[in-house]
């Protein structure tokens, strides 16, 4: 198996996914642009543990489609994100922290700040004129999480490897 790191997302209805990939085509510097709107679980998975699968399995089969309350805007200093809240979320990143605890690193053992980048690596008041710019129509609305995907992290793009959807046997 490759020593390639894993990368866990929620897999985002395909409306949710078609605005949030326009706004991050519009917005995100091209030449850094190589990557789909996301919504990420676990940084750095090891890729060879078959437990992972396992364990991913499980859990789709035990959670079901989620609601995600998409907020409000934010900053994160060079860019800005879209504000994502859900009890199930949360509480799913939470079993799969305590089954996966001792191959996580530092980032992935941090409570989950639930969000999806659209704008990222610019100067601080590009960030600033998107965000106020986004600010003046949000209306905050729900997504909805159909289930997890796991990519291989190649350097900066990622490789899809499999989508599991929720509440599947």
């Amino acid at each position: 198996m490759s020593d390639t790191p894993l990368i866990l997302t929620l897999t985002l209805d395909e409306d949710s996914q078609q605005y949030f990939n326009e706004l991050r085509r519009e917005h995100f510097p091209p030449e850094r642009n190589y990557l789909n709107a996301h919504l990420t679980l676990f940084h750095h998975l090891p890729s060879d543990r078959d437990q992972i699968f396992s364990d991913i399995l499980l859990a789709v089969k035990t959670y079901q489609i989620m609601q995600l309350a998409v907020t409000e805007i934010k900053s994160i200093g060079s860019g800005v994100a879209f504000k994502i809240e859900s009890t199930p979320l949360m509480q799913l990143h939470r079993y799969l922290q305590q089954l996966w605890q001792p191959w996580l690193t530092p980032q992935d053992k941090q409570t989950l700040w639930p969000h999806i980048t659209i704008q990222n690596k610019v100067e601080p008041n590009q960030a600033m004129l998107l965000e106020a710019q986004l600010e003046q129509d949000f209306k905050p609305f729900t997504a909805r999480g159909l289930g997890l995907s796991v990519h291989e992290y190649q350097g900066g793009p990622w490789k899809f490897k499999k989508s599991f959807e929720f509440g599947t046997n």
